[in-house]
């Protein structure tokens, strides 16, 4: 018993210890009929309808197929068919192990933890079982770019708060969260190191406000030079939300935009669906050269957001010109996003610049500030974590041009690390690092 539990809180690699599993749908918007599943590390038991069908399934010579028949899950194993049932489970048995997800009509995807399958609506309904922390990572993975560790240190602290801010929120569908917009996109599971030294590193912090509540943490692509007031996008006005100079966003790729528009099709929207007398020269003229030295939030009464909506615009931040000659009038716009809280390419380009992944965050929130509530123990493991991962990192560097198997990836050698830790073995870099080499029996 003692050392299962020791193997549980060393290979619990990336669980805060008031952190569990969590239940995310993934492929939420595909279609996905038939899925094949494969099996890049570790070792997955499959269970049909809760009972164990076999066990054991490891190695890249295995393949599951799920296939959605009549409100069924139809199973079928190495080519071999088991029938239909009405649900499945393929439950991770090793603390590392990566599926590989091949959808008949949609991407490939990997990720770590066990799988829910189930049929609905005549397609299949995936669940991701997985661990808080390695979902996290998931998401830094899939909403931000770049190459520092901080870039995702700054999205994984305001995904962690959304998240624990939001974590019922697909309760009634008998999950936790999707993988779209609708909640966070989580397209794969952290295939890049660096990405998990970001989220190691941010480990047990969220942000609050001035009362110790978690705050909304709404993100977007780029400001565009200026970020919004809630209030101006939303409903509400939110103290920590608050309009802010960002500079830092106006060099990235997606800080300008322009559009076209037939200049009687903008004026005969404002006619139309707004009640707005263009025949009038003052407010024809208002419409065909609108200006916004600073970010507004309506133009003659109508809500910029309406009509970025209606007219399919990056943002709601934009000037016109109007061309009298071809009659159209072309809108120039900054930044990509709704505009509310931080932005994306403005954090990129501010950690670039040396500032502090926590002067970020206070710069796009308004008041807020991080609060860490993580453990002694928590620091320890994320240290001892933290090392070794740099070293996988370097080790990367200096072998570029080798080529790498599935075993060579940064989970599997981290786990082998670490197994090796827990059995007191002096690492030997000289020593072949087979499957074998880091099975171990219970």
């Amino acid at each position: 018993m003692k050392r299962i539990l020791s193997l549980f809180f060393i290979l619990g690699i990336f669980v805060a210890l008031k952190a569990e599993h969590i239940a995310v749908r993934i492929y939420t918007t595909a279609n996905i009929t038939l899925l094949n599943t494969s099996f890049d590390l570790g070792s997955y038991n499959l269970y049909a309808n809760d009972t164990l069908l076999i066990d054991s399934l490891i190695g890249t010579g295995h393949s599951v197929e799920f296939k959605a028949i009549e409100g069924q899950v139809n199973l079928s194993v190495d080519g071999h068919n088991y029938g239909r049932y009405n649900k499945a489970r393929l439950q991770a048995i090793d603390s590392a192990c990566i599926l590989c997800l091949n959808p008949a009509n949609g991407k490939q995807r990997t990720y770590e933890g066990s799988m829910d399958i189930r049929s609905k609506n005549g397609r299949l309904l995936l669940i991701n079982d997985v661990d808080f922390e390695t979902y996290l990572a998931g998401v830094a993975q899939s909403e931000i770019y770049g190459h520092e560790s901080d870039i995702y240190r700054v999205q994984a602290v305001i995904s962690r708060t959304w998240a624990m801010r939001n974590i019922n929120k697909h309760a009634a569908e008998g999950f936790n969260f999707c993988d779209d917009v609708h909640c966070q996109a989580y397209h794969n599971r952290c295939i890049r190191p660096e990405i998990m030294l970001g989220t190691l590193a941010s480990t047990g912090e969220t942000i609050v406000d001035a009362s110790g509540n978690l705050i909304e943490t709404p993100f977007h692509a780029n400001s565009g030079g200026q970020t919004s007031n809630s209030e101006d996008v939303w409903k509400n006005a939110v103290p920590y939300l608050r309009s802010v100079p960002d500079t830092f966003s106006l060099s990235m790729k997606q800080a300008h935009w322009s559009k076209k528009i037939k200049a009687d099709k903008w004026l005969n929207y404002f006619a139309k669906n707004h009640g707005i007398n263009t025949k009038d020269k003052n407010l024809r003229d208002s419409l065909l050269h609108f200006q916004q030295p600073q970010r507004r939030a309506d133009i003659l009464g109508v809500r910029l957001v309406r009509v970025r909506m209606d007219f399919g615009l990056r943002s709601t931040f934009f000037n016109v010109t109007f061309d009298s000659v071809r009659n159209e009038i072309t809108l120039n716009g900054h930044g990509y996003g709704h505009g509310v809280g931080l932005s994306q390419e403005g954090t990129i380009n501010m950690v670039r610049q040396g500032i502090s992944y926590d002067s970020i965050i206070r710069h796009y929130y308004t008041g807020a500030y991080i609060k860490n509530d993580r453990s002694i123990e928590e620091e320890v493991r994320t240290e001892n974590l933290t090392r070794h991962i740099e070293t996988i990192i370097e080790e990367d560097r200096q072998k570029t041009t080798q080529k790498k198997s599935k075993q060579d990836d940064w989970l599997g050698r981290l786990f082998r690390i670490l197994d090796r830790e827990e059995r007191e073995e002096v690492y030997d870099e000289k020593k072949q690092d087979l499957e074998d080499d880091w099975k171990y029996e219970w």
